[in-house]
């Protein structure tokens, strides 16, 4: 059983809600997987498609509306992973699920790929929701990318490791604020190969710290690592070949976004040894 836990609430009465509805469809994947009493599970399968289409299209709809009216800086990526989710969720539906041996396949693929979302999604992107300033008001500052007193958590080592992650993401803001261009992918590539290899230093470091004074937040930071890490990863270079100058522009406000709310919500909450 999938269960919505506590890291899993935004505060958001609407999308929480809508959050637990995934979850219970997750649910059903996994009990339809478990029932071997019902060879041919065509109807059932369809059903559940549908169903998830049904409630993409609602979900998203709400949960982009709510980011937009209050000027969300993660709204262009969040609509990018929306619409990425749909089609996968679309993929499934033109499977040949007339033929029994095919259904378990899907089944098992579905449950996979919705379990990943979930706590990806959920936990390394909606999270922030509603949580950063609008955009407006931190990426204009002359230097987005300083870090300043307010992200000092006290731990010498972890403030030392994120005022470097701040400093590597800079690198990816200077390019943005050059125009990115196809010749500046293999650069791109070198500074997110970089962010990668230094964050997973960095929250192995954070982790092992937390494990050593017994800190009761462990699991729940490593979902966001695990979540965050799994993002930087999914990045690929023909993406950002697409549209280099846009998909930076993004991303930069996705990376800083994401690790200024992760130190400000989170790690501050880490008590020092």
């Amino acid at each position: 059983m999938f269960q919505f836990t506590e890291d899993c609430i935004l505060g958001l009465t609407e999308i929480d809600q809508e959050h637990r509805e995934l979850f219970a469809l997750i649910n059903k994947v996994a009990d339809m997987l478990k029932n071997h009493y019902l060879p041919d599970r065509y109807e059932d399968i369809k059903d559940l498609l549908e169903e998830l289409e049904r409630y993409a299209e609602q979900h998203f709809a709400n949960e982009e509306a709510y980011m937009e009216s209050i000027r969300d800086p993660e709204l262009i990526l969040q609509r990018s992973q929306h619409v990425a989710f749909r089609d996968k969720i679309r993929d499934f539906s033109l499977k040949d699920i007339d033929d029994e041996n095919m259904q378990r396949e899907v089944l098992e693929g579905l449950m996979n790929y919705l379990a990943k979302w979930l706590y990806h999604h959920i936990i390394g992107s909606d999270i922030m929701i509603g949580k950063l300033p609008p955009l407006e008001e931190w990426m204009i500052r002359e230097n987005p990318c300083e870090f300043t007193e307010e992200y000092r958590t006290g731990i010498e080592l972890i403030d030392r490791e994120h005022q470097n992650l701040f400093e590597i993401i800079d690198k990816a803001n200077i390019l943005v604020r050059e125009q990115v261009d196809e010749e500046s992918l293999d650069e791109i590539m070198e500074i997110l190969a970089e962010l990668k290899t230094y964050t997973e230093l960095h929250f192995g470091d954070e982790e092992e710290y937390m494990e050593s004074i017994g800190y009761e937040g462990l699991q729940a930071q490593k979902r966001a690592h695990t979540a965050f890490i799994g993002k930087v990863e999914s990045i690929s270079r023909e993406e950002i070949s697409q549209n280099p100058q846009e998909y930076m522009q993004s991303l930069v406000e996705f990376l800083l976004g994401w690790l200024i709310n992760h130190i400000l919500y989170t790690d501050k909450k880490i008590p020092m040894n």
